[in-house]
């Protein structure tokens, strides 16, 4: 109980500067200007919309014009959709923006390098919070999805990192990343965008051609005494799909999970996807590979057989087509080494 009470009064506090927001918006033209009452709005096509969102009842009754975003997959689904002008904050940032949302995203303020606070949050007076993960919106973080409801901020979770029964996807599908994209457009008010988007989407997803060389891969995302790898369900599997690639764990049911040095050295996989971040580079998991004794033997290992994916690419979103069409590209490209071409 006391644990959550320090969220609570922040969230209590903040009270005056969000009903002052809706005031202001209303005197400004939030209703229709022969109705000088405000007690009726105006009509918006599409709207009011109403989502279930990780279980989570989401309602808008109207475009939301102040979005603050938490992990990079929110923010460049925002980008994407050219709403660029409507985020008034990110936060947790995965790595820099890909390189077609870089100017897009330049002059967006940057409110924590990690999860907001509540406080930090609500000093932007969103109407939307959308979060990467759902522990992005927790009494510890952004606010708890409920006291932020009862303020009048909408909050939205990348629905590909729903955990709950019935939610998770299960698995993870470029189907079901495209009807993301989709519904991410109707509740952010560009769905022809979010339309045009899967489109270019689904031609570029056209294009990559699978392996056919029956290659097995580890995906190698975190962790050196016990790495941390994709499993079989989520993002990491759906990308190993896409390529041509047996991914090793795919037995383990989930997203990604946790697999002893000794296991992967039997299954002794033939390419070895590593994740690039800034405080967990793919140099390092290479140096981590080839000191390590269990799997310094590896044929991977000594004959490099690498393929590196950005951090920010691993959780679904805009960012997974162009992840495949990449990882395709240097699988073909290790190809051609092999075979002396």
């Amino acid at each position: 109980m006391s644990s959550a009470r320090p969220s609570a009064v922040r969230l209590v506090a903040a009270v005056p500067l969000v009903l002052a927001l809706a005031a202001c918006s209303a005197g400004a033209g939030g209703a229709p200007d022969d109705d000088p009452s405000g007690t009726t709005a105006p009509a918006v096509a599409g709207y009011p919309i109403t989502v279930d969102n990780c279980g989570t009842e989401v309602t808008l009754d109207a475009p939301p014009q102040r979005i603050v975003t938490i992990k990079s997959a929110a923010a460049e689904m925002v980008l994407a959709l050219g709403l660029g002008d409507r985020l008034v904050g990110t936060a947790f940032a995965d790595g820099p923006l890909p390189d077609d949302l870089a100017d897009a995203g330049a002059g967006v303020p940057v409110l924590a390098e990690q999860a907001p606070s509540s406080e930090v949050v609500l000093s932007t007076e969103p109407d939307l919070v959308y979060a990467g993960w759902e522990s992005n919106l927790s009494a510890e973080t952004a606010g708890d999805r409920t006291a932020l409801a009862d303020l009048g901020v909408a909050t939205y979770v990348n629905p590909a990192a729903c955990l709950e029964e019935g939610y998770q996807p299960d698995p993870l599908t470029f189907e079901g990343v495209f009807a993301d994209i989709i519904e991410a457009g109707d509740l952010l008010g560009a769905p022809d965008a979010a339309a045009d988007l899967v489109a270019a989407q689904q031609a570029e997803l056209a294009q990559v051609t699978p392996s056919e060389a029956g290659l097995s891969a580890l995906w190698y995302s975190s962790g050196s005494d016990t790495p941390y790898v994709g499993a079989g369900i989520g993002a990491p599997q759906m990308l190993m799909d896409a390529i041509g690639v047996e991914n090793i764990a795919a037995d383990v049911h989930d997203s990604w999970s946790s697999l002893s040095w000794e296991a992967i050295a039997d299954a002794e996989p033939d390419v070895i996807i590593l994740v690039d971040s800034a405080w967990n580079t793919a140099e390092y998991k290479i140096g981590q590979l080839e000191a390590n004794p269990t799997t310094a033997l590896l044929p991977a290992v000594q004959e490099g057989r690498y393929l590196i994916v950005d951090f920010p690419a691993t959780e679904a979103g805009v960012r997974s087509v162009p992840a495949a069409s990449d990882l395709a590209a240097q699988l073909e490209q290790l190809a051609q080494e092999g075979s002396g071409s």
